[in-house]
């Protein structure tokens, strides 16, 4: 058999377990120096969400819940989109609701104008240029309580103040900032959170079953279980940079990405930093069971209109085929998809990088490969900052068919940071940046 046509073989195997086509091409050409994407990606579809009421929505959920909703629609929903098993629809969840910054006395102070808005699962439906919401299921505590997107602990999250900046809120132990999101075969699901970071197991009703978290946390006053099953390390995670992106493997695993480099030994070296983390989690035995390095390209490679390093990051990672993921590098402006493959020998899971006394520490190190860390492998499919009619910001990517993708952007629920963010009576004045879903089909590779 030639080697093309043993190659094509390889294509249609791919393609028989859902492969998409450029990235089936992509992995038949793995090995050779010139593998890259061929052709050109294309919008084939887009949607936008409507106006709802930001208030109305989630008194509808948990009645009472949000006194002022500041007139703020519905978004957010963007942190990620997860296909939900009919053509069109999908599972999306919010972060941790309406925030920005302001600066007072020349510090910025991050605001909570919703402060009772209730992070949600929404289940949403595109039905020609709409985003229409067909379900939505709100995140309780195991009493039934509103689990807010307050932060969690106070020393470790920025404190929370009113939408003007001028009155403290307090912290909530049961917050989270949740952004990815899978569903399981039982119906459950499974969310990351940047708080912790932590990776929380919900019902099918979204009820917080268990939280894992960093061992060595420490959070405490939580109405649901807490489990600190999570490495200690994961405590240098960057503030607002915990955990983004979340996959879950054919086999029912789960993947979570650090959604930046950790602040290990300090801030600035987090913020110098190309190399971030991706984690293994074993539902079944309820344990991280590998660790991966993670290395971003340079930022100007990502985002030519951007030189601080700082500015990248992991938002979604999806299941491809085996332990294959496509990992979505980016700015927010900027998006390129890498396809990896989470080898065995890849593994750093309990070794020295684990150890916050290492010196100098992985997020150190200039050129991880060169000193003898096994960085995961990658081959660029797409760069989306190159694709025509992609919105900024892209959080959620999902698979809809071989060789299309489901985009999601947050809109950050339409707020802007400063103090004009809200007019002399208190309503949001809104950024005009809607909730879009894109779909693109890639280019098919060679």
């Amino acid at each position: 058999m030639s080697p093309h046509a043993a190659g094509r073989r390889r294509v249609h195997r791919s393609l028989a377990t859902g492969l998409p086509l450029a990235l089936a091409a992509v992995l038949v050409a793995a090995g050779t120096a010139t593998a890259t994407p061929s052709g050109d990606a294309r919008v084939v579809r887009t949607a936008t969400l409507g106006e709802i009421p930001l208030g109305a929505f989630s008194n509808a959920l948990l009645p009472g819940s949000v006194a002022d909703d500041h007139g703020i629609k519905l978004g957010g929903i963007g942190s990620d989109i997860y296909p939900a098993g009919r053509e069109g629809e999908f599972w999306t969840v919010t972060d941790r609701g309406p925030n920005g910054q302001i600066k007072v006395d020349g510090k910025k102070r991050r605001t909570f104008p919703v402060p009772g808005f209730d992070p949600a699962i929404v289940k949403i439906r595109v039905s020609g240029s709409t985003v229409e919401v067909i379900d939505a299921i709100p995140l309780t505590t195991s009493s039934g309580r509103a689990v807010t997107g307050l932060p969690d602990q106070k020393g470790r999250d920025e404190a929370p103040y009113t939408y003007d900046a001028r009155t403290p809120l307090s912290y909530d132990p049961n917050g989270l900032d949740t952004e990815g999101i899978v569903r399981a075969g039982d119906g459950s699901f499974w969310l990351v959170d940047e708080y912790g970071p932590s990776l929380v197991h919900v019902s099918a009703r979204g009820k917080v079953l268990a939280r894992y978290v960093p061992k060595g946390l420490g959070l405490t006053g939580a109405d649901y279980p807490v489990v600190e099953a999570l490495p200690s390390v994961l405590l240098h995670r960057k503030i607002n940079r915990g955990f983004e992106g979340l996959a879950q493997l054919p086999g029912g695993d789960l993947v979570m990405a650090l959604q930046s480099p950790l602040s290990l030994p300090d801030a600035d070296a987090g913020d110098a930093s190309r190399t971030t983390r991706l984690l293994r989690f074993s539902p079944r035995e309820k344990a991280v069971t590998a660790e991966y390095a993670y290395r971003f390209d340079p930022v100007d490679e990502v985002d030519p209109s951007e030189d601080d390093t700082s500015e990248l990051k992991i938002s979604s990672v999806v299941a491809v085929v085996g332990d294959r993921l496509l990992v979505e590098e980016r700015t927010d402006k900027a998006a390129r998809l890498q396809l990896v493959s989470l080898a065995r020998t890849s593994d750093i899971l309990g070794g020295p990088w684990d150890d916050d006394t290492t010196a100098p520490s992985l997020e150190q190190l200039d050129d991880p490969a060169a000193q003898g860390v096994p960085v995961l492998a990658k081959r660029l499919v797409v760069d989306l900052g190159k694709v025509s009619g992609v919105p900024g910001k892209i959080e959620g990517i999902a698979r809809v068919d071989h060789d299309t993708l489901a985009l999601i952007n947050d809109n950050d629920f339409g707020m802007t940071d400063g103090t004009g963010a809200f007019d002399a009576q208190g309503r949001l004045v809104d950024s005009g940046i809607r909730t879009i879903v894109t779909y693109v089909r890639l280019p098919e590779g060679r």
